[in-house]
Formats: C-alpha cells, sequence, structure tokens
C-alpha cells in the first residue's frame, strides 16, 4: 500500500504548518520540512518544538533562504528530499507541497489512487517545443547565467542579462538533455527520487548548469525525471490542483469552494486563502476520514474560464441596478413580429399606430438605427441590447408606460424568442410568411454580402436556391418549436383570414384587425 512523504516547502505561519503536519501524518504517512532560512528563529523553533515528539516528521538538515526564480527553491527541495528519504524509508512516494496547499480528498482515496498505478506524477513539456511559458522570456531562461533575484535586484539582473545578450555570451546546453518544463507540484515514486538524487553525484556538470538557470523550479525536476524514467511511467499532469488569473497570479479558494474543490479530480489544492478558515476546517477534517465517496466532475477550471469571461464582457455576478428582477413582469405581454421581410412588418407596426395605442418598435435587435428612447446608454449599441434583452424591453415599457408591447423580430432570433418566452410575462408570436422572389432573393444575398455588383447571374442563379431554403429552414425551426401562443399568417391568406390571427394577437375588434390586414402594399417588394 502507498505510502507518502509530503515535502514541504513553507516560510510562513508557524502554528499552520504544525496543523498541517498533524493532520496528514495523523494517517500513518510522512513530512519531511524546510522551512525558508528567511523566516525567524524563534518560529522555526515553535514549529520544531511542537512537532518533537512526532516520529513521521523530519526536518531538512539545512535551513536555505530562498527568493522566487532562484536556485534556492530547488536546493531547499533537495534537502527535503534527503530527509526524506534518509529517515522513511517505507515511504513509497514523495509529494511536493507547501503552506498554501490543502487535501481535497482523503488519505483512503489517495493511497487508492497511486497504488493503481505505477507511474510519477509530474507536469513535463518539451520547454522549446510546448507553449508552456506564455509570457515573458524563454529560451533566455537557459542560454544565459542568471545570478541575481530578478525581484530583490531587478537592475542588477537586467544589467547582467542585458550585458550577455550584448556581448553574446551564450552557453550551450548539456548535450543528452532534452530541457523539459511544468509545475513544481510533483508525486514521484521512490525509484525515481533514488535515481534522482544518484544522477546528481554523478552529473555536476547538469547540477552547475540548473544553478544559473531562470526560475529551475519549473525546469529542473522536471527534465531529469523524463531523462531518468521510461515515458511509459510518467504521467504528464500534476496532482495538485492549481489555476492561474489572466495576469499570471494563483487564483485563491474561499470557503464556498468547498464543493467544487471535493468534485475535482486532484489529490491537493492551491492556494487555500488565509482568510478561508471555515474551508480550512472542513478540508483539515477530510484527510483521515473513511469512506467517503467522491463525484469527479472536474470542472473547476472550465467553470472559472467561464465566470471570469463574463467578468471581462460585463455580465457580473451580481445584477446591474437596472437588472432586479430581470423580467419583463408577470402582468405584461411582448408581442413578437417575426418576418424576414422587414419592410412587411415595419408597414404592418406603422398602420398599427392608427388604429390602436399599442406601443410598438421595429427590428431592435437586428438594425442599428432603430428609433428608440434615450435609455441611459443601455439602447446605444447592438451588443448591449441583446445582451441585457430583458432588461431593455422592461425599460421601454416603463417608458412607454403600458402593460403590451409589440416588437420586430428577424426569423433567425430564435434564441431572443426562446428567451422571451421563458419570462413570467406572457409572449405572443406572430409569424408571417412572406413569397420569396427571385428577385428579392438576390437583393437580400447582397445585403448580407453573399454577393455583390460583380458577382455572375450563374452564380447567383446557383445560390439562390440555397438562400431559399435557408429562410424556409429559419421558418420552420420557429414552428417546431411549439411556442404556446403562436400564430401564422402568410401573405396568400385573404384579408379575412389575416385578421382572424390578428384579432387574438393585439387583443383588436374585427374591424380594426380588418383595417391592418388591408394596409395598403403590404406585402410588396
Amino acid at each position: 500500500m502507498a505510502k507518502i512523504a509530503y515535502v514541504l516547502l513553507c516560510h510562513k505561519d508557524p502554528e499552520a504548518i504544525i496543523q498541517q503536519a498533524q493532520r496528514l501524518t495523523a494517517a500513518g504517512d510522512y513530512m519531511a520540512i524546510h522551512f525558508d532560512g528567511r523566516a525567524s528563529a524563534a518560529a522555526f523553533k515553535q514549529i520544531q518544538d511542537a512537532l518533537k515528539n512526532t516520529p513521521n516528521v523530519c526536518f531538512a538538515r539545512k535551513r536555505v533562504k530562498c527568493g522566487w526564480g532562484e536556485w534556492s527553491l530547488v536546493q531547499a527541495t533537495l534537502y527535503a528530499l534527503e530527509c526524506a528519504v534518509a529517515n522513511f524509508p517505507r515511504a513509497t512516494h514523495f509529494y511536493m507541497v507547501s503552506g498554501d496547499c490543502m487535501a481535497i480528498k482523503t488519505a483512503e482515496y489517495a493511497h487508492r489512487l497511486l497504488d493503481a498505478q505505477d507511474k510519477d506524477y509530474i507536469e513535463s513539456f518539451d520547454f522549446f517545443d510546448s507553449d508552456w511559458i506564455k509570457t515573458g522570456m524563454k529560451e533566455d531562461r537557459l542560454i544565459y547565467r542568471h545570478v541575481f533575484n530578478e525581484r530583490k535586484n531587478k537592475r542588477l539582473f537586467d544589467l547582467s542579462y542585458g550585458l550577455q545578450k550584448h556581448l553574446g555570451l551564450t552557453r550551450a546546453l548539456p548535450e543528452d538533455i532534452q530541457v523539459q518544463i511544468g509545475s513544481q507540484w510533483w508525486c514521484l515514486r521512490r525509484r525515481t527520487v533514488e535515481w534522482i538524487l544518484s544522477f546528481l553525484k554523478e552529473r555536476r556538470d547538469v547540477l552547475r548548469f540548473f544553478r544559473t538557470t531562470w526560475i529551475p523550479d519549473e525546469t529542473f525536476f522536471q527534465t531529469l525525471v523524463r531523462h531518468l524514467v521510461p515515458a511509459k511511467e510518467i504521467e504528464s499532469r500534476t496532482l495538485t490542483f492549481l489555476m492561474f488569473s489572466d495576469y499570471g497570479m494563483p487564483v485563491q479558494f474561499y470557503n464556498d469552494h468547498y464543493d467544487m474543490l471535493m468534485g475535482q479530480d486532484f489529490l491537493f489544492a492551491r492556494k487555500i486563502s488565509s482568510e478561508a478558515l471555515e474551508l480550512k476546517h472542513r478540508l483539515g477534517a477530510l484527510y483521515a476520514e473513511q469512506g467517503v465517496e467522491f463525484q469527479i466532475s472536474d470542472e473547476g477550471r472550465n467553470l472559472y474560464g467561464f465566470l471570469t469571461k463574463r467578468g471581462r464582457n460585463g455580465l457580473r455576478f451580481a445584477p446591474r441596478f437596472w437588472e432586479t428582477e430581470s423580467t419583463l413582469g408577470r402582468d405584461r405581454e411582448l408581442l413578437i413580429i417575426a418576418c424576414k421581410k422587414w419592410h412587411v412588418a415595419k408597414r404592418l407596426i406603422g398602420r398599427l399606430r392608427d388604429v390602436s395605442n399599442i406601443p410598438a418598435l421595429a427590428y431592435l435587435f437586428d438594425e442599428e438605427g432603430t428609433e428608440m428612447p434615450n435609455l441611459g446608454g443601455l439602447q446605444a449599441t447592438m451588443l448591449k441590447r441583446t445582451r441585457h434583452r430583458r432588461a431593455l424591453v422592461r425599460m421601454l415599457l416603463d417608458y412607454y408606460e403600458a402593460d403590451r408591447m409589440v416588437i420586430c423580430l428577424d426569423p433567425s432570433a430564435l434564441e431572443l424568442m426562446q428567451d422571451f418566452c421563458a419570462d413570467r410575462a406572457v409572449t405572443r408570436i406572430l409569424q408571417i410568411e412572406c413569397t420569396l422572389s427571385d428577385e428579392y432573393l438576390r437583393g437580400h444575398a447582397e445585403r448580407i454580402g453573399l454577393a455583390g455588383q460583380q458577382t455572375s447571374s450563374i452564380a447567383l442563379e446557383r445560390l439562390l436556391p440555397t438562400i431559399r431554403n435557408d429562410i424556409q429552414h429559419e421558418s420552420d425551426r420557429i414552428r417546431d418549436v411549439g411556442f404556446d401562443h403562436h400564430s401564422l399568417i402568410r401573405e396568400s391568406d385573404s384579408d379575412e383570414q389575416i385578421a382572424e390571427q390578428l384579432m387574438p394577437f393585439l387583443a383588436l375588434d374585427r374591424d380594426a384587425a380588418l383595417a391592418l390586414a388591408r394596409t395598403e402594399h403590404l406585402f410588396t417588394d
């Protein structure tokens, strides 16, 4: 059965480190701790004193002063690994964690997962061919020597880097080493760790090379594992769930992320916010539990990407002030006229204004220049209108002080129709099917950019049947949905037949409906 030796790199919060060590070793696992040399001696003594009677805990023989992007992080890891290998002969796996990591699965689950496959879990992608590095320097991390810390001594870092570039002081990579890159959070088998430590004693040239590379914690172990272990025994992934924002900053997890974290196909999560006390308490109790079943959905990264994209697009998590109760209103009616020939629908609503006081707007979601009142900028662009469609219609109803309103939509806007029909308000749809002459279709092709003045008549003749079928398909889709309040009129219908459909749709008497049906040149192109 798998037994894990956790390799913990930490630099703060002694109390949290003590608790983490006690939790992870209580289930029979081990821990080797490296506490940053920059942290206070008093804090380190507090940790040592609290854990001195815990046999499954050891401390790295030397404390290194660690700096981001430096070799010191790798050296600290090696010291902790040497300690773990020497003190825990029964450990089968060595798992790299930080003080900000917490288990999101039970020890039972973790051991079962590691027993299932005899593999090393470490991200390991080709340094030059992969796109793992999104921004910043790439090959310059390796071919130049970096001895200064970019964050603490930026001036010296830039001066040294710039001077080497100017003088062409590049260096070759070790000939038999293919540099890899990936996350620093890995889980390696005992045999692999022993191979790495043995390799470093023999290949001092490789050790010297990585000592002066930039951010070696993303390349050192990743490269050596790929060099020493057969590819079929490497699972190129991390077992620690972590995400980064678009700005390269680690995403932090809070109290309300518990259920989401439980569903991820990982053993640990990083970073848990220091303020997420409830989450820490729940995760802390989880590791030692028995018989817990996990429903793995693994949607975390997709969910994060979806929500952050909504934020970038202006779709915030809380409604805007004018989106409160984003509905048209339970006692209101929205009347939609769906017609491909826009001029037919416009003539109809133009005549409607003469026989009724129902407010009517033309193609407000299809045509930028539709005449509309000023609604504080919400009506300014098609993007805003469509994105906040219900809020827009609600504000229009408020503006006109009406409970009923007519709008026109192109038949292609099926998604808008479905959305409005899902509202609490009553939505009625009047579909108008017109005869489509070849001349009309040619004009339509030019309006939507499928043809131009130079398009040959032969090409147009071939195109027209496809356009006709496409328009018919849009009409069929509306009818296939089976809307509750759907009416249909055709150009071939008599005035009386058209009036019969207009009466319930607009709640008009027979005379007013006939007046509308007899609109002069209603279907004329």
